[in-house]
């Protein structure tokens, strides 16, 4: 049963990008002249998803270390990866103990996986260095009550609606207001019929079997006041995790609101639908749209944030996300790393990330400036989602656990399984320990 969680040919695929990556690593990748006394500069490596803003950042840090050090990036884009398949690309690359990547970005919820190839950072970064991250971006950067990375920017689940769609609505200003504060999905099913917005596509989530899925699953689930995961715990036989997984089902088939495609998307293919068939409100994470902003920048200038809805009597809740900075174990130049690592969470760099792409700060100075509140009075909005977010477990399996989750929602989105038997089939196939080892 379980071997159909992946396909030959996904599989086939991620081999593919493995080699790929590894062979741009290991052989492509020129050469460090300092390794052989070519010149005396200090090249890191730096795997992430290498944006406008990290260029800028990366520019600045090789300015004020110019001579001395120089970071080299190892781009990772969004657009070509998954985050699925950018962990496959990573593991291959620790595995083979290469020394071409000395910083690199992960999800959050990777930190556990990856422990093994990180550089243990608390004899580096002191009390009052940690201090100065937001505690719930912290959090996420603890192994066994070992500091092994620390947060780069962090995300918050949340929705985005079409103001100028909209605003055909006559009472439109009392709709902003509300979907501003969170409403009820009961609300949210009811706007979806009023006939001045029937052109439109309504709302768009990621429903193919990958972790975007398993966020919408567990915000639905953690908002109803019954955690998911009660530490090492996974509950998936209560009426919390039914009903969240009835509600997933319903919006494509029995509300109607959310168009079945959405079984075969991830993140990046409802951004893209979502802007190129003026779809009315999609879910997603902030700053996620500036690089679209060449193709649709009418469009996306007409687009607002809003908290996720939420189910009556619940609490609005939204899935904390974010990506984390390791140093490998295996780098040469841990000194260097680490005073890159420094530099890049500094309170003018993420305010510098925040204004280039919209990565949310993860250093908590930057939400204590008043001044720098009242020229981004946006980010105060944000950080009103981030008050409010939850954090997925902190374990070692998880990804292999969120993979089977996946799997079985999507099974019960397309039909092909009762949300009842998706859930026990789930419980089941992670109870028995069979899981794909990634």
């Amino acid at each position: 049963m379980l071997s159909r969680l992946f396909t030959v040919t996904n599989l086939f695929i991620i081999s593919v990008l493995i080699a790929c990556l590894a062979l741009f690593v290991l052989v492509l990748a020129p050469a460090d002249p300092s390794e052989d006394g070519a010149d005396t500069v200090t090249r890191i490596h730096f795997a992430d998803n290498i944006s406008t803003a990290h260029r800028a950042l990366i520019e600045r840090f090789n300015e004020k270390y110019r001579g001395e050090i120089e970071v080299v990036p190892v781009d990772l884009p969004f657009n070509k990866f998954s985050t699925n398949e950018r962990k496959q690309l990573l593991t291959r690359s620790f595995r083979s103990k290469t020394t071409r990547i000395d910083v690199f970005a992960v999800d959050l919820v990777w930190v556990p996986r990856f422990v093994k190839w990180a550089e243990p950072l608390s004899s580096h970064f002191t009390a009052a260095e940690r201090s100065d991250f937001l505690p719930y971006a912290l959090e996420s950067c603890y192994f066994d009550s070992v500091l092994v990375s620390v947060p780069f920017y962090i995300d918050i689940g949340l929705m985005y609606y079409r103001k100028d769609i909209l605003q055909k609505l006559p009472d439109y200003p009392a709709i902003e207001k509300k979907l501003q504060a969170s409403v009820t999905w009961e609300e949210f099913v009811h706007l979806s019929r009023r006939p001045e917005l029937a052109q439109h596509p309504f709302y768009l989530f990621p429903a193919d079997n990958y972790e975007g899925l398993v966020c919408s699953f567990v915000e639905a689930t953690n908002s109803q006041g019954a955690p998911l995961f009660a530490g090492d715990s996974l509950r998936l036989n209560t009426l919390p995790a039914l009903r969240a997984l009835r509600l997933l089902v319903n919006l494509v088939n029995q509300y109607r609101v959310t168009p079945p495609l959405v079984t075969e998307y991830k993140e990046i293919e409802v951004y893209e639908y979502a802007l190129a068939q003026d779809a009315i409100f999609f879910r997603g994470w902030p700053g996620n749209l500036q690089g679209y902003r060449a193709n649709f920048r009418e469009k996306i200038d007409n687009i607002g944030v809003a908290a996720l809805p939420h189910f009556e009597g619940a609490a609005p809740t939204s899935i904390f996300g974010g990506w984390n900075l390791m140093i490998s174990k295996d780098s040469e130049k841990k000194e260097q790393a680490l005073k890159f690592l420094r530099f890049i969470t500094s309170k003018e760099m993420q305010q510098l990330m925040y204004e280039e792409m919209g990565y949310l700060p993860a250093n908590r100075r930057v939400y204590e400036d008043d001044g720098y509140f009242a020229s981004h009075p946006e980010l105060r909005y944000m950080h009103t989602l981030l008050e409010q977010g939850t954090h997925r477990p902190a374990l070692v399996e998880y990804t292999k656990i969120s993979d089977i989750l996946s799997f079985y929602i999507k099974k019960a989105i397309k039909l092909e399984l009762p949300p009842e038997q998706a859930l026990q089939r789930a419980q089941e196939a992670i109870r028995s320990e069979k899981v794909l080892v990634n």
